[in-house]
């Protein structure tokens, strides 16, 4: 019975470090975060002092800030852009004296 007691305990020391690390992804924003989320909505038209017209106001500027995320983040591929081209490489030969045929391997006789 003592040793089940240990085994449970070591299993919740081992466990606990894991489950906390967990937990930790869902603390609040701090301050700065929240400031710099702001700058960029301003940034991208937002004024908060139109009271008016504020949550079509605040939902175009957060579109246009996950815009121009979206395309900032396309651009780091390392690949470059697509192009779109054609290109030759040799040329035609028209001497007579190459012909296409070719012997047969197996010759039968």
């Amino acid at each position: 019975m003592n040793a089940l007691i240990k085994q449970i305990a070591v299993a919740v020391a081992l466990i606990s470090p894991v489950a906390a690390s967990f937990a930790q992804s869902n603390q609040p924003l701090t301050r700065e975060q929240v400031r710099a989320d702001l700058v960029r909505v301003e940034k991208a038209g937002f004024n908060p002092l139109d009271r008016l017209h504020y949550p079509e106001n605040i939902q175009a500027a957060e579109q246009r800030v996950a815009a121009q995320t979206d395309v900032a983040q396309a651009n780091t591929s390392g690949y470059g852009p697509s192009v779109e081209g054609a290109s030759q490489s040799g040329s035609h030969v028209s001497d007579s004296s190459v012909t296409t045929y070719s012997p047969p391997v197996y010759q039968h006789n």
